[in-house]
């Protein structure tokens, strides 16, 4: 019997704001040569799918690219040998039985209010390859792959949803994924990307992390917007987001022409210059005492601005959860903690505080903001990491390897239940031995909260009709 046709598994650089409109499109850094805004909004409103959806979820995908090591975070193995479990130790939350790292003590509190799914795998071990994998639940033919070869799962969304609220897209990254694309979708589908940095699709580990949210002290010429004769919103060179999306109202009602576009040409229009768009990255709009429990940091301000564009209508936001590391403990900026790119014992250390109160912040934020039944937050990379430790390095510093055959996936809220671990690894974490699942079962499980039937087709490039997913089935204690 095929999986499509079950129900649930089975068992016991740049800082700066800056958007083209016109002759590069939102996705241009995913599939080449593009249309403008409001061609892109068209090709929206037209995919939109009869089936009943929940309309309030989204999802917060905070993106661990390079692969974290679920053994030192969720997946702890004090009792394995001294090469395999490492030095950190479980400590106790407050959900009897559940353990994770002592390095995260304020989520060890909050245990009752995410899930950890401990027996996920698949069979992709390389980057872009393990990416696509993930992302989209179909294996890619080509292994270093910059773009996907099959479209990712905030692209479907978009293409299968479109708009929650009209002047707000439905999706949205920082910044692009190696491995990671809309696909033969089309760039109608790719994410909306206030500040997109095309090296973050190249396989190099070592860029700064890219911003999601507006940092302070920006600005910008105010003379960077036109209305052409065409009625096309463009911007001719990079600025301030919110500086642009400012100074748009008073352009618009000074050039007279907004009547003159038509429907799409309107609402792309309306996007850039609506309310919704420029106070989502608004951090100066939060109290202090929110923006303290966040933090004054790249992660602290990054899920924050998450959590108001999905408190503003988008469907699915997701993050790249990228880190700069002191130059002496590392060079990588992502969880590709190979010995040769970092001390990983060491560079858990260093993130991981500050990991700890922003991920801590943003579960108890949704909570406290009654988000937890519409809103769910996923923390998870491509991978695990390999459970002996390795000293290829010449300083023979310690180092974790790819590892697809396990990883630990972080969840809270969603309307999902909470307050539990799914699954369970062997004594060594180096595989599943309960309740062993496809990673494609938590694509399945998101898919069906949105509503979204994974058997349904898109056509490929050749027209061939390709499933959402060709296997995998929604983790059943999720619901």
């Amino acid at each position: 019997m095929s999986l499509r046709t079950l129900h649930h598994c089975q068992g016991p650089q740049n800082r700066r704001f800056w958007l083209k409109v016109g002759g590069l499109s939102l996705g241009a850094f995913t599939t080449g040569a593009a249309p403008n805004l409001a061609r892109l909004l068209a090709a929206e409103s037209s995919s939109q799918q009869t089936r009943e959806v929940d309309s309030d979820f989204s999802v917060i995908l905070f993106w661990a690219n390079g692969g974290p090591s679920h053994l030192d975070l969720f997946d702890l193995k004090p009792e394995a040998p001294t090469e395999y479990r490492g030095p950190f130790r479980p400590i106790a939350t407050n959900v009897s039985g559940v353990e994770i790292t002592e390095e995260l003590p304020l989520l060890a509190g909050m245990a009752d209010r995410f899930t950890l799914v401990r027996s996920l795998h698949h069979e992709r071990g390389e980057h872009s390859g393990g990416t696509n994998r993930f992302l989209t639940g179909h294996a890619s033919i080509a292994a270093n792959l910059a773009d996907s070869e099959f479209p990712d799962i905030g692209s479907v969304i978009s293409k299968r949803l479109g708009n929650r609220v009209p002047d707000v897209p439905p999706f949205i990254a920082n910044t692009k994924a190696y491995g990671s694309g809309p696909a033969y979708l089309g760039p109608a589908f790719a994410p909306f990307m206030p500040t997109p940095n095309p090296v973050s699709s190249s396989g190099n580990n070592e860029y700064d992390p890219v911003p999601i949210y507006r940092s302070e002290g920006e600005s910008d010429a105010a003379d960077t917007l036109n209305l052409d004769e065409a009625g096309v919103l463009t911007l001719r060179r990079r600025q301030n987001l919110l500086s642009a999306l400012d100074v748009l109202p008073r352009r618009i009602d000074q050039s007279g022409t907004i009547p003159a576009v038509d429907t799409f040409q309107r609402q792309a229009v309306e996007m850039l210059a609506g309310t919704r768009m420029r106070s989502a990255f608004d951090l100066s709009q939060e109290n202090d005492s929110t923006r303290r429990r966040y933090g004054e940091t790249h992660w602290g301000k990054s899920l924050l601005t998450c959590r108001r564009l999905v408190e503003a209508g988008a469907r699915f936001v997701q993050c790249q959860a990228t880190f700069r590391l002191s130059p002496e403990i590392g060079r990588t900026s992502n969880w590709d903690d190979h010995s040769v790119n970092s001390d990983i014992f060491k560079a858990y250390r260093e993130k991981l505080p500050s990991f700890d109160q922003s991920v801590s912040a943003i579960v108890e934020d949704i909570y406290r903001r009654g988000l937890d039944r519409k809103v769910l937050f996923v923390f998870c990379g491509e991978f695990g990491r390999t459970p002996r430790i390795a000293h290829q390095d010449s300083s023979g510093r310690p180092g974790r390897d790819h590892w697809p055959r396990a990883m630990s996936v972080f969840l809270a809220g969603g309307g999902f239940h909470m307050g539990q671990v799914i699954g369970a690894t062997n004594a060594k974490a180096e595989e599943p031995v309960a309740r062993i699942m496809n990673s494609n079962c938590l694509l399945a499980s998101i898919y069906e909260r949105f509503g979204i039937d994974t058997s349904g087709t898109f056509p490929n490039t050749a027209g061939r009709p390709i499933h959402i997913l060709p296997e995998g089935r929604p983790i059943r204690e999720l619901f």
